[in-house]
């Protein structure tokens, strides 16, 4: 298992070592002079010296904020919104419409809204991920809750559990896979929403970064830019990833993995 894993990094490494060579070789070649494309060495060397910066770090945690906030506050309604209606198949048939009518509307069609209503701010960011992500782990949580195995509520009801006993016991470990797989999945898009508000809403945050690096036509600076925001998704992913594992490490999938 450790040897599959330390190839896996060797692989994902050379992956990476051979796009930022293609990068550098494309952008160095002799037709590409006055490309808006900067050599990856200079693009690295712009991101080695904005991580010594202060404005970095502050753009760094205002996009966090954002995504974080955002995510933790459309896990919390999320999941019990989704208990709510996965326990009663009334509700889950009658939320099906509004749903299925808000999923396929991104964060971006309110974004004026939330600009007009809440200003380029933190809580203009952390509205439009919450909007992103509340949908998705709301649809999710009620699948599980709606899949439990009946018969093992039935086995729990004759052991004479309460109904708050099998929520706790039976029900809601039955639909952690479907709310943990949809935690990290929206992972990512929080991160996404939350740039987009910086970049199109005039938020604070990385996304800020891009549009000022774009309007002052510093091309370094820029792709610097989206290289750290890029390593920051792959940081977000991976801790997605690990929670999720970690979260359930009793799940016959994980266990096998383990295996």
């Amino acid at each position: 298992m450790r040897r599959s894993r330390i190839l896996q990094y060797a692989l994902g490494g050379l992956g990476v070592a051979a796009s930022l060579g293609a990068w550098q070789i494309v952008a160095t070649a002799p037709g590409a002079t006055g490309s808006a494309l900067p050599p990856a060495s200079a693009a690295l060397a712009a991101a080695a010296g904005l991580l010594g910066t202060a404005a970095l770090w502050q753009a760094i945690g205002a996009t966090l904020l954002m995504a974080l906030g955002g995510l933790v506050l459309a896990v919390v309604l999320g999941v019990a919104l989704g208990i709510g209606v996965g326990v009663s198949p009334l509700a889950l048939h009658a939320t099906r419409v509004p749903f299925e009518f808000l999923k396929p509307i991104p964060p971006i069609v309110v974004l004026p809204i939330a600009v007009l209503v809440l200003g380029p701010t933190v809580d203009m960011g952390v509205f439009l991920v919450f909007f992103g992500c509340f949908v998705a782990i709301a649809v999710q949580t009620a699948a599980g809750v709606f899949d439990t195995d009946p018969v093992a509520r039935a086995t729990a009801r004759s052991f004479g559990m309460g109904r708050g006993e099998i929520l706790c016991r039976i029900v809601l470990p039955s639909a952690l896979p479907y709310i943990g797989t949809a935690v990290r999945v929206c992972a990512p898009t929080a991160l996404i929403v939350a740039v987009v508000a910086g970049l199109l809403g005039g938020g604070p945050g990385l996304g800020q970064s891009l549009l000022l690096a774009q309007i002052g036509g510093d091309r370094e600076a820029l792709f610097a830019n989206v290289l750290i925001l890029g390593a920051l998704g792959l940081i977000v992913q991976g801790l997605s990833q690990w929670g999720e594992r970690s979260l359930l490490h009793w799940h016959p999938q994980y266990r096998k993995e383990a295996h």
